[in-house]
């Protein structure tokens, strides 16, 4: 049996939390896969101690390792403080694209008729953050400038990544940039998505002005989205898609690195939402979307462990669909109590399926 190797990055306050009920439902004893996790410590004290060093050092070996699992950390807004361990490692692993999946959650009501899975996959650099931004003249005369930049070949990885995704699940590519208005820089990413149009022709495509998407997302229904888009966009267009479907819960967020060749270098997964400080310490908190990550991971891996990852997956979304919930999902299971469903169903699952 061959080992895969983890990379796990500790976090804070109910991240920290999480991420340890994630790692238990990876034990080798529950998936049957041979799992080694090397842990770093990601937390604000380790990262102001070791002035973001941690940070750098954790990258390096997901480089080497190819996978990694974050825990949610805490940003401090302050001046000069250590600031968010997500560029860094957006940064030193060579991260291109940013994807986050809104999935119905059974026994919760989606809004707007959306039911069916919608991933946006956005840029990880460039666009409107880092960009270079100065203010001239004074009084009313004053103006604020800003330098944007994205590069072709971050373009090409969002396009690539976004059609190969659909064509995985079986979803269609839709929307994308403004480029009617910004042919020269938005544009770029639509030429992009044009041409792995041509590279996928079985993916349905159906390209639509940004703002056209935002409106026509209330309306979504059929086969499962898959949206392409800008760094800012994207990460606008995530605060929307997500709670269309009631809760976060569900949620993961995951950051592939590629070669320029589009060949997958790394996966970094990790729960699309904050370590809320107010449910610390109380046994509360729901791991679904810190479980779900865990299981997104495995599918960059052998059949073996796609497998797990399918039986996670299906395992957490059942529990919920049988009255298990935590109480964000109007349900009375803690924290402890739904992993330990999840690990039950996800153990009954790949028993039976290795004796067919």
């Amino acid at each position: 049996m061959s080992e895969t190797t983890i990379v796990v990055l500790e976090g804070d306050q109910t991240g920290q939390e999480l991420l340890e009920e994630a790692l238990r439902v990876l034990d080798s004893e529950v998936t049957g896969v041979a799992v080694e996790f090397e842990r770093f410590d990601l937390s604000l004290d380790s990262r102001r101690a070791t002035d973001n060093q941690v940070v750098c050092e954790a990258s390096a070996r997901i480089r080497k390792t190819g996978l990694g699992l974050k825990a949610a950390t805490i940003t401090p807004e302050g001046a000069g403080d250590v600031g968010s361990p997500n560029r860094i490692l957006r940064e030193e692993i060579g991260g291109r694209v940013i994807v986050r999946t809104g999935r119905r959650i059974p026994g919760v009501v989606p809004l707007g008729g959306v039911h069916e899975p919608i991933s946006v996959v956005r840029m990880a650099v460039g666009d409107a953050y880092g960009a270079k931004e100065w203010r001239e003249g004074s009084g009313d005369d004053e103006v604020a400038l800003r330098t944007e930049r994205i590069e072709r070949r971050i373009c090409r990885a969002v396009a690539e990544f976004a059609f190969r995704e659909a064509e995985r699940i079986g979803a269609k590519v839709f929307g994308g940039p403004k480029y009617t208005v910004s042919p020269i820089y938005e544009g770029m990413l639509k030429e992009e998505m044009d041409a792995a149009a041509e590279r996928h022709p079985t993916v349905r495509y159906e390209p639509q002005l940004i703002d056209a998407t935002f409106a026509l997302l209330l309306n979504a229904s059929g086969a499962p989205l898959v949206i392409p888009a800008l760094n800012r966009d994207g990460d606008i267009l995530s605060d929307l898609v997500l709670p269309l479907f009631g809760s976060i819960a569900g949620a993961e967020s995951r950051l592939v690195a590629f070669d320029d060749d589009l060949v997958l270098q790394a996966v970094v997964a990790e729960a699309a939402h904050g370590t809320a400080p107010s449910l610390q310490g109380k046994n509360v908190a729901n791991p679904l979307a810190m479980i779900l990550a865990a299981s997104a991971l495995l599918g960059y891996r052998g059949e073996e462990e796609q497998r797990a990852g399918r039986a996670i997956r299906e395992a957490a979304l059942e529990a919920i669909a049988e009255g298990v919930r935590t109480a964000d999902l109007g349900g009375h299971a803690g924290t402890t109590e739904f992993t330990d469903e999840v690990i039950r169903r996800a153990r009954s699952k790949i028993e039976v399926w290795a004796t067919l």
